[in-house]
């Protein structure tokens, strides 16, 4: 069977070398990047998404929190930022101006999750994705939010999505997808379903399973061996970073993050 789509990575032999010699040579040529996350009780996922970003070699990093984290948070996290926020403590609709003025100011965009259950904070996230032309990736509990209306995510240009395979395999169910995920599948049989689902859907997917970092953009596939046992929150900063400092070539961008995030170089 010819698989010229499918690019194995080994953590020694990076697929594309010259990302890794091409790379800013200075913070400010380095990008912005916004991070987006947390709720009135928690917000270690934003944070720890800005210092992988960081990690990665950000240029200069916001994160933007609900103000309802403004006297717990104070001037502990460093270029901290506040939107509008339910009495709940989550995001509200009201933010959207400010996700919107933020994402204006950056190169990228991370959705970096514990966003919390909040039927305001799902439409605010729906319509940022409607009416935002930024670049935006999305990771952990922000998925959850996408079941309802997949399509809009999944067409959406400029996205994608960091998630598990269960996530996944709930996303490619709630968009009708001829082909179900499943947890027994091989390495395989997951980069088939995800080349012909990359064809289909302009977003980009990367998520785990056996072991393997798996990266699918219009339909090319990479599989990277994980050595990372907590994953979502570290991949998605780095692929933030490497995906707005190379827009151009979001595959070969995707792909090197992944082995960089697990590596030591």
């Amino acid at each position: 069977m010819n698989q010229e789509y499918w690019h194995r990575q080994s953590q020694d032999k990076p697929l594309f070398g010259d990302l890794l010699w091409s790379r800013p040579e200075s913070r400010q040529m380095a990008g912005k990047l916004l991070v987006i996350g947390g709720n009135l009780h928690g917000f270690a996922a934003p944070a720890e998404a800005y210092t992988y970003a960081t990690e990665a070699g950000i240029g200069v990093a916001k994160v933007l929190l609900p103000d309802a984290l403004r006297k717990t948070v104070g001037r502990v996290l460093e270029n901290g930022e506040y939107a509008s926020s339910t009495p709940s403590g989550s995001f509200s609709k009201q933010a959207l101006a400010q996700w919107l003025d933020f994402s204006g100011w950056a190169d990228g965009v991370l959705v970096a999750g514990e966003l919390g259950r909040n039927s305001e904070t799902a439409i605010l996230l729906e319509q940022f994705l409607a009416k935002s032309g930024a670049a935006v990736v999305l990771s952990r509990d922000a998925v959850d939010y996408l079941y309802t209306s997949p399509q809009d995510v999944l067409n959406r240009q400029n996205t994608a999505l960091v998630l598990s395979l269960s996530q996944l395999q709930k996303l490619v169910k709630a968009a009708g997808f001829p082909k179900a995920v499943t947890f027994s599948m091989d390495v395989l049989q997951l980069v088939e379903l995800l080349h012909d689902f990359s064809q289909q859907y302009p977003v980009k997917i990367i998520t785990e399973h056996q072991g393997q970092s798996i990266v699918a953009d219009s339909g090319q596939v990479s599989t990277t061996p994980q050595a990372l046992d907590i994953w979502r929150t570290k991949v998605a900063a780095y692929a933030s970073v490497w995906w707005l400092q190379n827009p151009s070539q979001s595959f070969e961008a995707l792909t090197t993050a992944v082995s960089e995030a697990s590596g030591d170089r």
